[in-house]
């Protein structure tokens, strides 16, 4: 399997994921094409550009540096003002004094920092004092490769167990946050959980040690305040844990895409955008916010109720062209049997639509 990875991804050096990346495995588990471009470890922003698809998200320069800013300032004073955050939201006393450790110095490379970072969590559990800990290395195996992850800080011996804390630069206002932010830091918060979880697992712990809470930490309004939430991950903790075992048979996907297919950075950009129709995609417009080939394939799904969202695909399953659905809408086809149901939904949407309209002003 290795070797026919290698090939479709044009022998080149496997790209590594990250705890970004993970957590965007979950936004569309059911993506053959996504799921098959990161088990080879593709370059999926490079081969965006190549086909002429760039991605279009990303953090911004500024953004980068006011969460980089933010994130000096909640850590400061070994993380005495963090400390307090967390033990008051996790509704425990605030400790007097807690053990600060950044796991990110005193290594070279990332082999020692690994083993480093799990010797030092794994005397972790049953120690009777406060301590937080920087920047430990992780890992996590995704597709039979190792990933490497480092998360802002693992709060541990805080009510007895571990809690991920993830510093994120978006305002809290009058209590609310994006709610497309947090579900987004829950899902990344989740990969870390899930590494710490297999860390203590595997060397006989109890990985319940580690909450399924996970403690946010924002700006509140506009200003510089921190102030921390807890999210609760049980839900993306599941799908990501479905998704990396549907990836784990990654032999199985394999078997479905054609022997050609190839998403070498060398190739045509025409053999590419030809080889990636040839492997089966779900688009739904909220790709566009995590798939670096979102806007190569939602060309490729225009005129498909797919690219109308999920909550419509679904509704209108076996309807796969938008077409096909207005023609039984409006009664000029008769169904086929799998497309009953759909068809009697379209001609219901449709007649009231015709009401509506008839009664307007």
């Amino acid at each position: 399997m290795q070797r026919r990875l290698a090939t479709i991804r044009g022998d080149v050096p496997p790209k590594r994921h990250n705890a970004r990346t993970i957590a965007a495995l979950t936004g569309n588990p059911g993506c053959t094409r996504r799921a098959v471009l990161d088990g080879a470890g593709v370059d999926k922003p490079a081969l965006a550009e190549r086909i002429g698809f760039p991605a279009r998200f990303g953090q911004s320069r500024f953004a980068i540096s006011r969460g980089n800013a933010f994130e000096a300032q909640v850590k400061a004073d070994g993380g005495a003002e963090l400390l307090r955050l967390v033990a008051q939201r996790l509704g425990v006393p605030v400790p007097a004094t807690a053990s600060w450790t950044d796991l990110g110095v005193g290594a070279d490379d990332t082999a020692a920092r690994q083993r480093r970072s799990a010797e030092v969590l794994l005397a972790a559990p049953g120690a009777g004092d406060a301590a937080l800990f920087d920047h430990p290395m992780l890992g996590l195996d995704v597709a039979g490769q190792r990933v490497h992850l480092e998360p802002d800080l693992v709060a541990a011996r805080l009510a007895g167990r571990f809690h991920v804390v993830e510093i994120k630069s978006f305002p809290v206002i009058d209590g609310q946050a994006d709610p497309s932010k947090v579900t987004a830091a829950a899902i990344q918060s989740a990969v870390y959980v899930l590494a710490l979880r297999d860390l203590l697992a595997a060397h006989g712990h109890d990985p319940e040690l580690v909450s399924h809470d996970v403690v946010l930490v924002c700006p509140r309004d506009f200003a510089n305040q921190p102030v921390a939430s807890l999210v609760d991950v049980r839900r993306q903790l599941l799908a990501l844990r479905r998704q990396l075992d549907r990836m784990a048979g990654l032999d199985a996907l394999l078997a479905t895409v054609p022997d050609d297919f190839t998403a070498d950075p060398d190739a045509d950009p025409a053999t590419l955008a030809a080889a990636l129709s040839g492997v089966e995609a779900r688009y739904a417009p909220e790709c566009l916010a995590a798939c670096e080939l979102a806007y190569f394939c939602r060309q490729e799904a225009r005129g498909r109720t797919a690219a109308l969202g999920r909550a419509v695909r679904e509704s209108l399953g076996g309807v796969a062209d938008v077409d096909d659905a207005l023609a039984l809408a409006a009664g000029d086809r008769d169904p086929t049997p799998e497309q009953a149901e759909a068809a009697a939904l379209l001609r219901t949407a449709g007649r009231l639509r015709a009401e509506a309209l008839g009664v307007a002003p």
